[in-house]
């Protein structure tokens, strides 16, 4: 399949109208000063005048460049033909002038001013007028046609650049709202998880003694009421935070009533602060929910096991350390999580500019550390 010039795409009726009422006002003003004055009785006259109003015409083609090509060079016809241009018709080489300039860019804009200095010297020559008349008009309509193509360039950019920076907030706002989600899956694994994992745990317990020791079963549906009102308030946190409501300041005495809390569901946990505990309310937050999740994962994998929480403001960081013992030998109900609880605590801790770390240790244990910069 041959590979043709792609030309502009079909005019619109705008252009067709542009045009038509352009070409008509050429063509008058070309045609009736020749026939006022006799139009030629020679053919060489004939065809010169006819290639005058011809020229005229082809600027009801002003969107194509061919047209812009074939119209000037059918006026410049008549200096070789005759008859000599009606004065009032060289408003048409102005008009090409300054369509020309309008629409050819780049090297083709370069051509264009050539060309247009070429017919200017051809009539000098062929003409013998010295007269700065033509050059007069045609130049000042030359450099207006490039300053509405720089523009209309300019327009054409900055349309661009707007479109471009439409696409951009919308991918901003796209990844704005994933991270809000995957903020707000974070809080509800934090909350629901830990609410969840103390609840199961603590049914388990409360099935085995029920029979054997009441009082300890009661023990065990003290600790499920307790967790699932904490869950519930935490919830109502949560909420009022996303509705943009104030919820009281927090700080590092919520790791301590998390300690407690776990301490009552059957861990042998212990927390130790070295150093002032005064930190911003959103380091404590995020060290709450390092302490937080460290302990479900200990009362999942390992319930019974003594667990060390220590926490170490520094200069420039608060360092959170959890270490729990190996799981003791015996039945336990195995909780599977999520897969998500270390993975979020990375993402809290680094957001911020801190390190996180959690492995087993040497003995069988397990050790979560975070580095949360203040």
């Amino acid at each position: 399949m041959s590979r043709g010039r792609a030309w502009p795409s079909p005019p619109t009726r705008v252009k067709h109208l542009i045009g038509l009422a352009a070409a008509t006002l050429a063509v008058v003003l070309t045609a009736l000063p020749i026939a006022a004055g006799g139009w030629p009785a020679d053919g060489r006259g004939q065809l010169g005048a006819w290639c005058l109003v011809g020229g005229a015409a082809c600027i009801y083609l002003w969107w194509y460049p061919p047209a812009l090509v074939v119209g000037p060079l059918l006026m410049l016809a008549p200096l070789f033909l005759g008859p000599d241009m009606p004065t009032i018709g060289l408003v048409v080489l102005v008009a090409y002038a300054a369509l020309v300039a309008e629409r050819f860019e780049g090297r083709g804009a370069w051509v264009a001013g050539v060309a247009a200095a070429g017919y200017l010297a051809t009539s000098y020559v062929v003409t013998g007028d010295d007269s700065p008349g033509l050059l007069i008009l045609v130049v000042p309509g030359y450099l207006a046609g490039t300053a509405l193509r720089m523009r209309r360039r300019t327009a054409e950019a900055l349309a661009e650049r707007g479109r471009e920076l439409e696409r951009e907030r919308e991918r901003y706002t796209a990844v704005a709202v994933r991270n809000e989600r995957a903020r707000i899956a974070r809080e509800l694994h934090d909350i629901v998880g830990h609410a969840l994992s103390v609840m199961v745990v603590q049914a388990a317990a409360g099935q085995r003694l029920v029979d054997r020791t009441p009082g300890a079963a009661m023990a065990a549906l003290d600790v499920i009421a307790a967790a699932a009102r904490q869950g519930r308030s935490d919830l109502q946190q949560l909420i009022q935070l996303l509705g943009g409501d104030e919820v009281a300041a927090r700080d590092l005495g919520l790791v301590d009533e998390i300690v407690g809390a776990a301490s009552r569901s059957g861990l042998a946990v212990s927390c130790q602060i070295d150093g002032n505990d005064d930190v911003d309310e959103d380091v404590a937050h995020v060290a709450f929910r390092v302490v937080q999740e460290s302990l479900t994962n200990a009362l999942r994998h390992a319930p019974g096991s003594a667990v060390r929480v220590l926490l170490r403001p520094g200069a420039a960081a608060l360092t959170v350390r959890v270490e729990n013992a190996p799981a003791p030998v015996g039945p336990h109900p195995g909780l599977v999580g999520t897969g998500r609880g270390l993975d979020g605590l990375r993402e809290r801790v680094l957001s911020g500019g801190g390190s996180f770390a959690a492995g087993p240790t040497p003995d069988g244990g397990w050790t979560v550390e975070a580095t949360i910069a203040l």
